[in-house]
């Protein structure tokens, strides 16, 4: 999706990814071919992939590495666990600012309501004006689009973001508190906003109009400058491309497999598939224009360390 990744210290981050202990990318696959390891989360890309039977007969072995958010999957990034990140835009800057060696090598747009601030069903608090004076989490990290999305909509509601009390966790952890009624509001995203919603929970704000719906892949420098893994990477994807392609012609099947994939209840899967189904572009203008005017509000907000040329 961990929760360590508190990039406005660069220190902080690079200590994350050490205490992870997380051993360093093989180069070689069965046989001596080229590895690639790609990370994911929650299963999104891998499933995709495989539903859409874009994986076969590579010419390179791949192993997949699932985690919660994008906090624990950059720092992976960092320490050499992974070749590949998906993540949220502001995660990948984030982690840029913070001297990680990366490129983003694709992009994808999403619906802006796959990310919100959500209460509980039956709480007082009705809009982003009733938040002061209450425990709002954010998932995963300062920093994330999430965190993005509620220090933007308490300053379109006129809320000093100092009344709130504003915490940070995994969203797993999250969705077990906000279940249990123990945090106020959650500032959240994807399947664990659906999920939420699916039990009840009422959103205050979504993205549309904050946010850019922008999830980008990241690649490590390392894999970069190794040729045989650009090359696997160039491969793969094509294949990604090819597996979002097929997912939007089909998104009645892909959210079947998807259910079975990942265990997900198939009217939840249905959801989940209606609001993140996006096509994989290159980063080119459409990526990153609105991704740089993030940055710079982001930056002029205090929030990103350095100013980042995207």
């Amino acid at each position: 999706m961990g929760a360590s990744l508190l990039l406005s210290d660069r220190r902080t981050f690079l200590a994350g990814a050490a205490a992870l202990g997380l051993a360093a990318c093989g180069g070689a696959g069965k046989g001596g071919r080229t590895k690639l390891v790609l990370g994911d989360q929650v299963h999104l890309l891998q499933s995709k992939a495989e539903a859409a039977g874009a994986l076969k007969g590579l010419a390179y072995d791949i192993e997949w590495a699932n985690f919660v958010g994008a906090a624990p999957l950059l720092e992976a990034l960092n320490a050499g666990a992974v070749d590949t990140a998906p993540a949220g835009d502001l995660p990948v800057v984030l982690a840029v600012a913070a001297g990680v060696p990366l490129k983003v090598i694709a992009g994808s747009i999403s619906s802006t309501r796959d990310i919100g601030i959500v209460v509980p069903p039956g709480s007082p608090i009705r809009d982003v004006a009733g938040l002061p004076g209450h425990r709002v989490i954010v998932s995963s990290a300062r920093g994330s689009i999430s965190h993005y999305l509620l220090l933007e909509a308490l300053k379109e509601a006129k809320v000093d973001r100092k009344s709130v009390d504003i915490g940070f966790m995994l969203p797993n952890d999250a969705a077990a508190a906000f279940a249990a009624g123990r945090i106020d509001a959650w500032a959240t995203f994807g399947t664990y906003q659906i999920a939420a919603e699916a039990r009840g929970a009422r959103v205050l704000r979504d993205g549309q109009g904050i946010n850019t719906g922008l999830s980008l892949i990241a690649a490590s420098q390392a894999a970069l400058d190794d040729p045989a893994k650009r090359a696997a990477l160039k491969d793969v994807l094509a294949r990604f491309r090819t597996a979002s392609q097929w997912a939007q012609a089909h998104p009645d099947t892909y959210a079947v497999l998807f259910a079975k994939a990942t265990g997900v209840d198939p009217k939840l899967a249905k959801l989940i598939v209606d609001r993140q189904n996006p096509v994989l572009v290159a980063p080119d203008a459409a990526v990153i224009t609105p991704l740089q005017r993030v940055v710079d509000r982001f930056h002029a907000d205090g929030e990103l360390p350095v100013h980042v040329d995207v």
